[in-house]
């Protein structure tokens, strides 16, 4: 198999594949093998292909989405304004909370944003905290969602392949 994220050239089946983890994962003792079974697959090949995937670049993860309002989790939306010449050192300690879900770097003045759940108000501020003193952080905010409006994001890929 030829994956290349540089060119995302994917095949039609691993289209399909794509498609059925993003919206029909079975939820079941084998999800793999059910998944072989709808793509006329083996258990083993799905695995491959999704190992192959990630490897990659072209997936990151596969992983179930809570709601964690739901759970009795707390969460919030961080941005901060960072140094040039810090920021990667300062993602690199953000990525180590287990509580972050996305961390992205944006072109602007606060080019730091990410999300973190804690299980209390307080492991929310004190990650804050220990955030805002690292070295190169000049600005740091706190942006807890008043009202959630959840989109879900889903990639479908169809259509024809542009694997060579």
């Amino acid at each position: 198999m030829n994956y290349s994220h540089a060119d995302y050239k994917i095949s039609a089946i691993d289209r399909t594949l794509l498609n059925i983890v993003q919206n029909d994962f079975p939820i079941e003792a084998r999800p793999y093998k059910k998944i072989g079974e709808m793509l006329a697959l083996q258990e083993q090949e799905v695995i491959s292909r999704l190992q192959g995937l990630r490897t990659e670049g072209i997936i990151r993860r596969i992983g179930g989405i809570f709601d964690s309002k739901n759970l009795g989790f707390f969460s919030t939306l961080i941005a901060l304004q960072v140094s040039k010449e810090e920021i990667q050192k300062v993602a690199a300690v953000i990525n180590e909370y287990p509580g972050v879900t996305h961390n992205y770097e944006r072109q602007h003045e606060l080019n730091i944003w990410f999300t973190l759940i804690a299980a209390t108000e307080k492991e929310i501020q004190d990650a804050l905290n220990n955030v805002a003193k690292l070295p190169g952080v000049e600005k740091i905010f706190n942006l807890p969602a008043l009202k959630v409006f959840k989109i879900g994001t889903n990639f479908q890929l169809t259509g024809e392949s542009n694997e060579a």
